[in-house]
């Protein structure tokens, strides 16, 4: 046979859907699992978008898009940023893509090359390091420890740049942790990429999803640097309709339309349409997310409570929906403790080993107030 590439030689598979496609394996052998694997909302999506999807397949709105997006729905995140971030962008600083994930991976394909540095915040979310040596770039993780929450030193990232660093990835809040930066820990971070002449990639998908605190805009101390990578899957809970959507400077979204072009052109255009009525009809999808957040917050307290009290030391998180838990009780090693717990408890977790979390694993709350306690239930019998 032929070889494969190098680049896709050395590509791990990510742990997270490793995890999940076993969970949901025992699932169809009838096994009872909870999986609490995958950061998908168990909500159905907001009726008004709903009814925007079907209305789009009635007004025949099925074709071919523009690789950047459709004009309306680009228009549509300006309005959002000036609406809710005071930051403003023009169509033409807007990029739609499939999927915020899609928008990261052409953002670092565009400003990297071989040998260049990017600082990300251990725990990451485990698609950073993965793209950036895809795009023939060097991962240089900084650690935010549990014991600060999660929130990196300052002082830490900026001993982290070099003469080969190009750029930085903050992500508030954070995917694993959940961890919501202090506005001064985002500014000094912005402060820091303009010192240096360097990218900010702003990965701020969870904006909505914070339950202490405000959220702090990275561009708005940066803004001729940042990248926003943003989207409707998370807060509105349209993951499988696959809309990211960045912003940043026109020649930056210049240059990644050009890679998306040749390589997926545009987005689904029935999901552009219906994410489009979602950010222009905001009061309805506001109302929806509150409605989210509440109940995201009840399932936050009831796990939170229930790891600590077992001895599973877990920092209460303040966005997002993930926590992130200290296994070394059941198993010093990670993965043989979330194998543990999946094999012999039948909860699904996400190892912290591809996070850059030893002894720790992620737990996704995104599910319902039942499936916690029955997961907590499972885990003191484990214990006991």
């Amino acid at each position: 046979m032929p070889q494969f590439s190098q680049a896709i030689s050395k590509l791990k598979a990510s742990s997270t859907v490793v995890f999940n496609t076993r969970a949901q394996e025992m699932k169809r052998q009838g096994i009872d699992v909870v999986a609490m694997t995958a950061g998908e909302p168990d909500f159905q999506p907001p009726d008004h978008v709903l009814e925007a999807a079907r209305d789009a397949v009635d007004q025949g709105l099925t074709k071919y898009t523009p690789a950047e997006g459709t004009f309306e729905l680009r228009e549509a995140v300006c309005g959002k940023f000036a609406r809710e971030n005071n930051l403003q962008y023009t169509p033409e600083q807007i990029i739609v893509g499939t999927g915020g994930k899609q928008i990261l991976y052409n953002g670092f394909m565009a400003v990297l090359n071989p040998g260049d540095e990017v600082i990300i915040i251990a725990p990451y979310w485990v698609t950073y390091p993965a793209q950036i040596e895809l795009a023939g770039g060097v991962p240089v993780p900084v650690s935010a420890p549990p014991e600060t929450g999660f929130i990196p030193d300052i002082d830490d990232i900026r001993s982290a740049i070099t003469a080969r660093t190009r750029a930085i990835v903050l992500n508030s809040p954070a995917n694993p942790t959940g961890a919501v930066y202090p506005p001064e820990v985002v500014i000094s971070i912005a402060e820091l990429v303009n010192e240096h002449d360097l990218w900010l990639f702003a990965d701020d998908l969870y904006e909505h999803l914070i339950y202490d605190g405000k959220f702090t805009a990275a561009a708005s101390y940066a803004r001729e640097r940042t990248l926003i990578i943003h989207g409707a899957s998370k807060a509105y809970a349209l993951t499988g309709w696959r809309i990211g959507y960045g912003a940043g400077p026109i020649d930056l979204i210049k240059a990644m339309n050009r890679l998306q072009g040749q390589s997926t052109s545009g987005a689904n255009s029935i999901a552009q349409y219906a994410v489009t009525v979602a950010l222009n009809e905001f009061d309805k999808t506001r109302a929806f997310i509150d409605m989210t957040l509440e109940a995201y917050r009840e399932r936050r307290n009831l796990l939170v409570s229930g790891l600590n009290r077992m001895g599973l030391k877990t920092p209460n998180p303040r966005g997002a929906f993930y926590v992130m838990s200290d296994l070394t009780v059941i198993d010093p090693n990670e993965n043989k403790a979330a194998l543990r717990l999946l094999e012999d408890a039948h909860v699904g977790v996400v190892p912290g080993t591809d996070f850059l979390a030893p002894g720790h694993a992620r737990f996704s709350y995104a599910t319902s107030l039942d499936n916690v306690t029955e997961a907590l239930e499972r885990i003191s019998r484990l214990l006991n």
